[in-house]
């Protein structure tokens, strides 16, 4: 049960800065895109290992995820619109995340074989 009110509360905080105002954020130098890819990677990476034995459930929700906050993005107001783009970066941060977990997995002698 704290393993989903961790994940619930991380998934909310991206939410938040995903959907807020962009008036309201602070400003952040570093390309739209990469900041899509390190925050799904980073919340996948979460995920794994919160379940590290649900590499792919973990996954395909924060697919998931990053396309439900883009269509949120694209019927909201707030300065906000949604981006395929953006949910690529998103794809490429959760692919990034899962590829790291294989080789980390692979080196620990197979950690989080089962989906």
């Amino acid at each position: 049960m704290l393993r989903f009110a961790a994940f619930g509360l991380a998934c909310v905080a991206v939410l938040y800065v995903c959907l807020a105002p962009t008036g309201s954020l602070p400003s952040v130098s570093v390309w739209d895109k990469a900041e899509h890819a390190l925050t799904w990677g980073a919340l996948t990476g979460f995920g794994f290992v919160l379940w590290p034995r649900r590499p792919w459930r973990v996954a395909a929700f924060t697919l998931l995820f990053g396309a439900a906050t883009e269509a949120l993005q694209a019927t909201m107001g707030f300065g906000r619109r949604g981006d395929l783009a953006d949910f690529v970066a998103d794809a490429v941060g959760t692919g990034a995340a899962l590829g790291a977990w294989a080789l980390f997995r692979r080196r620990r002698g197979g950690v989080g074989d089962a989906t």
